[in-house]
């Protein structure tokens, strides 16, 4: 029963305050590094925005060093491997754009870019915009300064033939496992002389030695594509179907794919079409059927603990969705890596 003395009481604790005033230690942290003492925050619409409002870091791209960082954020604003829609080389923008995501994970009880020396710093320069070939070169060689500096990358494509360098550089000293939320496998072969198209790139991450098929989890996948996804099958992946996350639950998928990867270092691909359109239109390839924005958000989480040692979100591709709904759970799914990179018990002490 509320009664007047506990009325008094919230009145002599609150009736004061202002918005920063916050006394529960953990939110308290939270409050402190968002307004510093008064009612003030920044303005979520004004300014120059960054992936997830990280400090800007551009100065990399050129070449300056980045061995005070823990983790990084990286735009990779290329399109030259899609088979159908165009358009995800403007995904880093419009995933940029998306205000009020964070800073405080309640799900998972982290405030990530408090935990971790982290950045945005700017998008792969790219010496060629025709050239797809000359692109992953590209990326993998900024990858490989990213990797030899220590830092965790997640990235924000582009079209998911990005992924295919990223784990080169990444999976150069041992292979990575992976957990891969999708509609499609993206095992295919080469098509029309290139291996470099984004239906393709794990099979080549794993002919290459840098991605382990059998610690390796499909998610979500679905569609008329399916015979083209046998390397999957034969390497030694685990396929769950979309309808399958239905049958099974969450619950059940998060165990799955936990079991599949083990403690070993792991890697996190999100391509927004494993949702369904009616969550994220702005795609090149929607795919009806598909995962909801809460289980695929549920299933990042459920991941908590795993050794991360990076990530992407791809294949946003904003011209397509008036409403930003694909940016904007883009942008949550690219928070919810870094908090698990923050949660990861292998992770050294943050960086002075």
């Amino acid at each position: 029963m509320f009664t007047r003395e506990k009325l008094e009481a919230l009145r002599a604790r609150y009736a004061g305050a202002n918005a920063g005033d916050v006394q529960d230690p953990e939110f308290r942290k939270v409050s402190e590094m968002l307004f510093s003492g008064t009612d003030r925050r920044k303005l979520p619409y004004a300014g120059v925005k960054t992936f997830l409002d990280a400090p800007w870091r551009e100065s990399v791209s050129g070449g300056a060093p980045m061995d005070d960082l823990d983790a990084v954020l990286v735009g990779i604003p290329m399109d030259l491997g899609v088979t159908n829609r165009s358009g995800a080389r403007f995904g880093p923008r419009a995933v940029r754009g998306i205000e009020r995501i964070g800073p405080y994970n309640h799900a998972l009880r982290i405030a990530p870019l408090a935990a971790l020396a982290i950045a945005d710093i700017g998008d792969v320069p790219f010496s060629s915009r025709y050239s797809l070939e000359q692109s992953a070169k590209d990326i993998e060689a900024f990858y490989d300064r990213i990797v030899a500096s220590g830092a965790l990358p997640f990235g924000v494509g582009g079209d998911h033939s990005v992924s295919y360098p990223i784990l080169r550089a990444l999976g150069r000293e041992r292979p990575v496992g992976m957990v891969h939320i999708d509609a499609h496998c993206d095992t295919g072969g080469p098509f029309e002389g290139s291996k470099f198209h984004h239906g393709g790139p794990f099979r080549q991450a794993v002919l290459d030695g840098v991605l382990d098929p059998e610690r390796t989890i499909q998610i979500g996948i679905r569609g008329s594509a399916e015979f083209l996804w046998e390397f999957s099958y034969a390497s030694g992946m685990t396929v769950i179907h979309a309808e399958e996350v239905t049958e099974l639950g969450v619950r059940a998928i998060v165990e799955k794919a936990r079991a599949v990867v083990g403690d070993g270092p792991t890697y996190l691909s999100f391509d927004v079409d494993g949702l369904d359109p009616a969550f994220a239109p702005g795609t090149g390839t929607p795919e009806a059927g598909g995962l909801s924005a809460r289980e695929v958000l549920a299933i990042l989480r459920g991941l908590a603990g795993t050794r991360i040692v990076g990530g992407d979100v791809v294949e946003v591709a904003p011209q397509y969705d008036a409403g930003t709904n694909t940016a904007q759970v883009a942008a949550q799914a690219l928070f919810e890596m870094v908090s698990l990179a923050a949660l990861d018990p292998s992770r050294p002490p943050r960086r002075a």
